[in-house]
C-alpha cells in the first residue's frame, strides 16, 4: 500500500514511539489522526505536524472514543486506511514484592490498556477499513500493533507488562487469517529498548548502560527507526501476520 493520501489511526501519536509513526506517516505523503489521552501533547502535536494532522483525546479502552476517532478520520480526510497500535502503559512490579502481593487492580489495568484497548481499536478500525473499496491486489488496509521483546524475555517485574505484550503477540495471526479474506493485513513490532519519554526522565549514565547491553549498535533504539519499520510495514504487502523484533539483537537478562 502506497501511503501517499491515505489516513491512519495513530494511538499513543502524541509522543515517543507514536509520533515517530505519525512523522514518517506524514513524510510519506499521508495523513494522522493522533489519538492520545494527553490533551496538550497531542495539540501541541497537531500543531506542529501540520494540516495532515488531527488530534483526538480518546482513551484505547473506551468504545465511544476510539470510534470518535475513526468518525474524524472520515469527515476529515475522508476514510481510513490504517492504523499504528503504539498506546500503552509499563508499570514494573514483582509478583511478591517487598509491600506483598502484586496489586491485582495494577494487574489487570495493565492488560487492560495494552492488550485490551489494542484489540478495541483494531476491531473498530477493522469494520472501517473493510469498506474500502479495494486495491487492485485486493488490499483495503493495514493494522500494526506495537508488542515488545518482554513479550518473549520478560524480565523481574514485568509480569503484567509482559504478558499484555504477549498477548499482543498471539493475536496478530488469528487475526491476520481472519482478515485476510477482506484484504487487511496485520502485523505487530516487537521494539527492545528505545529512546522515549520513558527512559528521558533516567540518568544519563544509566540510559548509557541500558544502551549498552544492546549487541549492535549498542545504544538505545531511535523513535525514527520504528517510524521507519511502519512506514515500511505499510508499502511492503507481503509482510502480513508476522511479528518483527526491533531490537539489535538484545535478548533481555532476567534483571
Amino acid at each position: 500500500m502506497h501511503i501517499s493520501e491515505k489516513t491512519f489511526i495513530v494511538t499513543g501519536g502524541a509522543s515517543g514511539l507514536g509520533r515517530a509513526a505519525a512523522e514518517a506517516i506524514i513524510a510519506g505523503g499521508g495523513r494522522v489522526v493522533l489519538l492520545d489521552v494527553n490533551e496538550e501533547a497531542g495539540k501541541s502535536a497537531e500543531q506542529a505536524i501540520g494540516a495532515s494532522a488531527r488530534f483526538a483525546k480518546a482513551d484505547v479502552t473506551s468504545e465511544e472514543q476510539v470510534q470518535a476517532a475513526i468518525d474524524l478520520a472520515r469527515t476529515a480526510f475522508g476514510g481510513l486506511h490504517g492504523v499504528v497500535n503504539a498506546a500503552g502503559i509499563g508499570p514494573a512490579a514483582k509478583v511478591l514484592g517487598k509491600k506483598g502481593p502484586h496489586p491485582l487492580d495494577l494487574f489487570e489495568t495493565t492488560i487492560r490498556v495494552n492488550l485490551v484497548g489494542t484489540f478495541n481499536v483494531i476491531r473498530l478500525a477493522a469494520a472501517a477499513i473493510s469498506t474500502n473499496t479495494p486495491e487492485a491486489s485486493g488490499e483495503r488496509g493495514v493494522i500494526i500493533n506495537t508488542a515488545s521483546i518482554a513479550a518473549f524475555d520478560g524480565q523481574i517485574g514485568q509480569p503484567a507488562y509482559a504478558a499484555s505484550k504477549g498477548g499482543i503477540v498471539a493475536l496478530t495471526l488469528p487475526v491476520a487469517r481472519e482478515f485476510a479474506s477482506i484484504g487487511i493485513r496485520v502485523v505487530t513490532i516487537a521494539p527492545g529498548i528505545f529512546d522515549t519519554p520513558l527512559l528521558a526522565a533516567l540518568p544519563e549514565a544509566a540510559r548509557e548502560s541500558l544502551g549498552q547491553q544492546v549487541p549492535f549498535p549498542s545504544r538505545l533504539g531511535r523513535p525514527a527507526e520504528y517510524g521507519a519499520l511502519v512506514a515500511h510495514v505499510i508499502a511492503n504487502e507481503m509482510l502480513n501476520g508476522e511479528v518483527i523484533r526491533l531490537d539489535g539483537a538484545l535478548r533481555m537478562a532476567p534483571r
